[in-house]
């Protein structure tokens, strides 16, 4: 990556003319592969310079890169990183010093894994250092960091930015154990600030330095609280934490904290407590939804306004006449139908970077003066996207069998109108802890352009619900998870959005298994099905695959899934190849650590066993999830000429 690629890739993005077709044509399918090359900027704490990451995806390479904020064509310095690693996570800790988290990204379906490595960097590109990692043998203190065997991980910051930050540390040698050091990032000194005999676990600082959280999943996947007492740590009663408990900040005044919290299970609500669960009081709660997004003020920071975590994101002001509430409401009037999110402040609070996105466009990132109100784009999250060319996301409701209440978002293609469409079903991965939400999905966006309604169901076990809604998929994912699903299918149909001949299911991850279980569950409902790096055989999580290899992650397939051999075997679409009756298309990245190809062959020697019709697509070198561009490409092509054959206009 040159600084000639740089510069050509900083106008291309700031440039607002689609790449798009006419609008006649039908939109190229590159224009769905593509992969944004600009992310994650940072404003400097001073407000001078914009820290971004830059990917060259044509060769898999990425880097830290650092712009002045008075001159944007050309970077004050560049941090290049090795193939398919990339900067994770980015955090000024002064106006001249940069921590990175470095990461690995292998596949499109995950997302970037932190390594647990960390480096520093200065502004211009100097004094580069590695702070933590097993490569402790790099760096000006490699002779004294030999037993940086394990993963660190940035855990928070000073209020100041004053060099330090927080870091996590979690040793291979013993995973029974949690630690956190404040740690010098110019000097690559650290000194303990939090020790606890429990592996897994995130802390939360004081103003004082201290440690007063330490919470998380511990190593038999159960979530636990402890707070810091005069005596060491205490265990937080079920009394003081509810069934669900996250601390998230200080108040300004540092008495009291803001937290995540729910005392039955349900949606989350945000609130602002005293550290020991006292003198509770909510300041924003969703009846269907926990809150999730959260809109802070400057320093001292505290928050002015949510979102909830589902549906099209509907702003709430706690205060509605605070300064950035007055803000935020000024420049959401400016962007109608978008969501605005403040990403950061200059320490003085006179320069804020924020975010635009909608469900048709993947984003813009602006700054202001909050002094002046003048406002500059600095760049496009994908400028060859065109958002009126994009399809509507519309989040609705509707009642499962057993009478549940579930999300649907329906993805309605352009000018075909909105009743006996062909129709995709979507289910998303996961299945624990994650969603479909509004904003810009481009599976969804590549099918409503050819035409396709699309259907993605938040079913049991998606985050945004709550505890007992994310829990309620334990040991359900080839029986009630599949039957919400089905449920979707269901009610589409009966609201006419959906013609009940031209039904198609497509996923990736544990989509793709999905895939297989929902036309197995409902004989006759689909007309094809598309398994993308899905998993196949239930048991083989257990031999194969990257979950297994921790003692966590081993809790965790053990609560999700079981470990009764007739109970894996009844709910693995390999086991029941003989009752799928439509044609399948399987897509398999032949290095895909999270669901190994063997996965993939188990379902290809299942059908050909059942003697059942299918199309293979593998690409060696690939992940979980395809990450080359032209790769993709291929597969986006390929599942177009599968669905034209079943359900569309060549059906």
């Amino acid at each position: 990556m040159t600084y000639r690629f740089a510069r050509a890739l900083l106008s291309a993005a700031g440039l607002c003319l689609p790449m798009a077709a006419a609008a006649a044509d039908l939109i190229p399918v590159q224009d769905f592969a593509r992969r944004p090359q600009l992310s994650m900027p940072r404003l400097s704490p001073d407000g001078q310079h914009l820290a971004v990451r830059m990917d060259d995806n044509d060769n898999g390479t990425h880097a830290l890169v650092v712009f002045g904020i008075a001159d944007m064509s050309r970077p004050v310095s560049m941090l290049r990183m090795p193939k398919y690693e990339l900067p994770a996570n980015i955090v000024w800790v002064s106006p001249t010093r940069l921590v990175v988290e470095k990461g690995k990204e292998l596949g499109s379906i995950d997302k970037p894994a932190l390594t647990g490595e960390i480096i520093a960097t200065d502004i211009d590109g100097k004094h580069q250092d590695y702070l933590y990692g097993f490569e402790s043998k790099y760096g000006t203190r490699a002779a004294t960091r030999a037993t940086d065997r394990g993963w660190g991980f940035y855990d928070g910051a000073p209020e100041t930015a004053n060099g330090h930050f927080y870091m996590a540390a979690h040793s291979w040698d013993n995973s029974e154990h949690s630690t956190l050091y404040d740690v010098d990032a110019a000097k690559n000194t650290r000194h303990l600030i939090g020790d606890i005999g429990v592996g897994g676990l995130n802390f939360m600082v004081g103003a004082d330095g201290r440690a007063h959280y330490a919470y998380g999943r511990n190593e038999d996947y159960e979530y636990v609280v402890y707070h810091q007492q005069d005596n060491g740590w205490a265990k937080m009663s079920a009394a003081q934490i509810g069934r669900s408990f996250a601390p998230i900040d200080f108040t300004p005044d540092h008495r009291r904290i803001y937290a995540s919290y729910d005392a039955q299970g349900g949606p989350t609500a945000l609130v602002e407590q005293d550290e020991d669960g006292g003198n509770r009081k909510v300041l924003a709660r969703d009846g269907f939804s926990s809150i999730g997004g959260i809109e802070w003020t400057p320093m001292p920071r505290q928050p002015f306004a949510t979102v909830p975590a589902t549906g099209i994101p509907r702003v709430s002001y706690i205060d509605p006449n605070l300064p950035a509430a007055k803000l935020h409401r000024a420049l959401s009037l400016k962007f109608p139908g978008s969501y605005v999110h403040f990403i950061d402040y200059s320490e003085d609070g006179g320069q804020l970077l924020f975010g635009v996105s909608s469900d048709r466009d993947p984003g813009a990132y602006y700054l202001i003066d909050t002094h002046t109100y003048k406002v500059r784009k600095l760049f496009d999250a994908a400028p060859w996207v065109d958002p009126s060319k994009m399809a509507e996301r519309r989040p609705l409701h509707f009642k499962a069998s057993d009478g549940t209440e579930l999300e649907a978002i329906l993805t309605l293609p352009r000018g075909t109108g909105e009743k006996n469409l062909p129709m995709v079903l979507l289910p998303h991965g996961g299945p624990i802890g994650v969603q479909d939400d509004w904003s810009y999905d481009g599976d969804a966006q590549f099918l409503a352009s050819r035409g396709y309604l699309v259907l993605q169901v938040n079913y049991r076990g998606s985050s945004g619900r709550g505890v007992d809604f994310k829990e309620a998929a334990n040991l359900q994912w080839g029986t009630r998870v599949q039957q919400d699903l089905i449920d979707g299918v269901k009610w589409a149909v009966g609201e006419n959005y959906a013609d009940p001949k031209r039904i198609c299911v497509y996923g990736g991850s544990f989509g793709g298994y999905s895939a297989m279980m929902t036309v197995i569950r409902a004989p006759g409902l689909f007309k094809c099905a598309i398994g993308y790096a899905g998993v196949y055989d239930l048991a083989m999580m257990y031999k194969k695959g990257d979950i297994r290899e921790s003692k966590s992650g081993r809790s965790y397939l053990t609560t999700v899934i079981g470990k009764d051999d007739a109970d894996l075997a009844a709910n693995s679409p390999d086991k029941l190849a003989d009752k799928i009756d439509v044609p399948v298309l399987l897509i398999h990245g032949e290095d895909d650590q999270r669901a190994p190809f063997a996965q993939a062959k188990a379902m290809r020697a299942a059908l050909d066993a059942a003697h059942k019709p299918y199309e293979w697509l593998s690409k060696p070198g690939e992940g979980h999830g395809f990450y080359d561009e032209k790769n993709n490409v291929e597969r986006y092509e390929h599942m177009q000429a599968f669905l034209e054959k079943n359900i569309g206009k060549g059906a």
